[in-house]
């Protein structure tokens, strides 16, 4: 009789998994998914530059001009955390490309937003300015400090793309569609005067 019930428990048990099975797999199959989709959804950023320029106390910079396959990624802007920007970009080669701005010391705030990377003394030119050259074990980036605030490109990305970033950086809000990153509004067409 025990051996009866305990066969009739195992033979319970394994037709729930069965039925638990067959539901997991029509929801799996109900549901559209695209397993070659990107995960990182392309952000406008737009608002938040708009917010942090009035609020920030230094000129906030943004890339204009991008050629198209850069793909904005995040961003933020935390007044109270040492007035600190954030835009994070993927290149076209799917690399990562951060820019970070802050009032916050460089000697922390640098090591902190490269994951530790360190000066190498040396010094790359992009967009008509000086930039110091850090190196690490996941992020390079370039560094510079001007007008109040500490200015980072860092990421996975190679020097290169560090180099086109930050040569396109600059202080004016850009015109919608201006960047490869940003969706383009489209303009009104200027209506014509009515001839009588």
């Amino acid at each position: 009789m025990a051996a009866k019930r305990g066969n009739q428990k195992i033979r319970d048990m394994v037709l729930s998994m069965a039925v638990i099975g067959a539901v997991v797999a029509g929801v799996y199959t109900v549901i559209p998914h695209d397993e070659k989709a990107d995960p990182l959804k392309t952000v406008d950023y737009r608002v938040e530059l708009s917010t942090a320029q009035r609020s920030a106390p230094y000129p906030i910079l943004s890339p204009q001009g991008l050629p198209e396959g850069w793909r904005a990624t995040s961003v933020t802007y935390r007044g109270n955390e040492g007035k600190a920007w954030h835009l994070g970009f993927l290149d076209p080669n799917k690399e990562y490309v951060g820019v970070e701005q802050s009032t916050n010391d460089p000697a922390k705030y640098v090591p902190k937003v490269t994951l530790s990377a360190k000066d190498t003394g040396k010094t790359e030119q992009a967009g008509g300015v000086t930039w110091q050259v850090w190196k690490g074990e996941k992020y390079d980036a370039l560094v510079r400090t001007d007008k109040g605030a500490t200015t980072v490109v860092t990421g996975t990305a190679p020097q290169a793309r560090l180099v086109e970033m930050a040569a396109a950086l600059k202080a004016k809000q850009p015109e919608p569609g201006q960047t490869g990153s940003q969706p383009s509004t489209p303009k009104a067409k200027p209506t014509e005067p009515k001839q009588d």
